[in-house]
């Protein structure tokens, strides 16, 4: 029997993007979707163990960027990054749906797909370049974190309340998260904290972290729902414990090492397989409008507010505001499965997110870089 080569070229796309991102000085995340995108398109098709490790990647980024967001900064600035969230979220949904519905003569149905989808700011994007940029714990970052998690809340909320059929198992995953969440609130703290697990090879507060998000997973499909808000507000949670705690800091380091030595590495590659360029070629007009549509919804609903409340690094904030991927890709992948988007229109609405976390972000980190601020402590 001939050897599985898919885990041999995923891991040769995960080290190939590390040394352009290395050489060029750009996110990780643009060259793992951009090989992805190659090999999808060159005859490779991801395997199930990939699909599965790059959802779970999507929800361990997730958590990550809710574990840095400082909630005393998101108290303060909540108004004004409640706003521009709003804003965020409203103008791309309404200029999508009004461009799919009576420009590209798209169904009602299909239309709202669209306008959920590129409604979205990617959170897995935006964690990751500042994340590798080392601008996380920088007040922009923090309030970039803020604002990203805010829109997506409201992409979810949307997606949910137009389409999404709740079930009983719904109010088993609401009801068992909010018990997770209370645990961790009252009880991680000294899991993390403890003199007799520091240190030790078996690494076990990483896998209690694995363990909840993967329950969170797992309920979510259940309920017909899905598991990023939860694993936010998780890594919300358990953020005053990595802040806090002597011991427990280590931890978050070594959970993202571990995250991005191959977990959120397939996100990106998985991502990038999953769009057509045959497919988008047949629609270049369709596809080239579709993103400026967003690109340009996005520019109105978050640029005019960034520059009056975040005047110092407003360009930067509206760039990476305007990237999508993840709770779009999400809002797509239901759209084809319940039937409202056919192939085409599937392969078009991806290849617009694909582009609009690879583009903005090139441009955010190529002529946009945000002013130097000291690190919140």
């Amino acid at each position: 029997m001939e050897p599985d080569k898919i885990p041999l070229i995923a891991g040769l796309l995960i080290f190939a993007a590390s040394l352009f991102s290395l050489k060029l000085g750009l996110s990780v995340a643009i060259f793992e979707i951009l090989l992805g995108l190659a090999a999808g398109n060159l005859g490779l098709a991801p395997a199930g163990w990939m699909v599965y490790l790059a959802g779970f990647g999507g929800i361990v980024m997730t958590f990550l960027a809710g574990a840095e967001v400082d909630a005393r900064l998101l108290k303060e600035n909540l108004r004004r990054a409640a706003l521009l969230s709003f804003f965020s979220f409203f103008t791309p949904l309404a200029a999508g749906f009004l461009f799919c519905r009576y420009a590209a003569g798209w169904g009602a149905a299909a239309s709202a797909v669209a306008g959920i989808a590129l409604s979205e700011t990617s959170l897995a994007v935006v964690y990751s370049v500042l994340v590798e940029t080392g601008r996380a714990s920088s007040r922009t970052g923090k309030l970039l974190l803020a604002c990203t998690f805010l829109t997506n809340t409201l992409t979810a909320l949307a997606l949910s309340a137009a389409f999404l059929k709740p079930n009983f198992y719904t109010a088993v995953f609401l009801a068992v998260s909010g018990a997770f969440l209370l645990f961790a609130w009252r009880f991680s703290g000294g899991l993390l904290r403890h003199p007799a697990l520091a240190g030790k090879v078996v690494e076990p507060e990483i896998k209690y972290v694995f363990f909840v998000l993967l329950a969170f997973i797992y309920l979510a499909e259940l309920g017909s729902s899905q598991a990023m808000l939860p694993a936010f507000f998780f890594g919300l949670l358990m953020s005053r414990h990595f802040k806090d705690g002597a011991a427990a800091a280590p931890v978050k380091a070594r959970l993202r090492t571990v995250a991005y030595a191959f977990i959120t590495p397939l996100f990106f590659i998985v991502a990038g397989m999953k769009v057509s360029l045959p497919a988008l070629w047949g629609a270049a007009g369709l596809f080239a409008a579709l993103f400026l549509v967003k690109q340009g919804a996005k520019f109105a609903g978050v640029y005019f507010l960034a520059r009056k409340f975040f005047p110092a690094n407003s360009g930067y904030f509206t760039l990476l505001m305007s990237t999508g991927l993840t709770f779009g890709l999400m809002a797509a992948l239901f759209g084809v499965q319940a039937g409202f988007l056919d192939q085409g229109q599937y392969s078009v609405l991806t290849g617009v997110l694909i582009a609009s976390a690879v583009l903005p972000t090139f441009a955010a980190q190529r002529w946009f870089p945000p002013v130097e601020e000291e690190d919140l402590v």
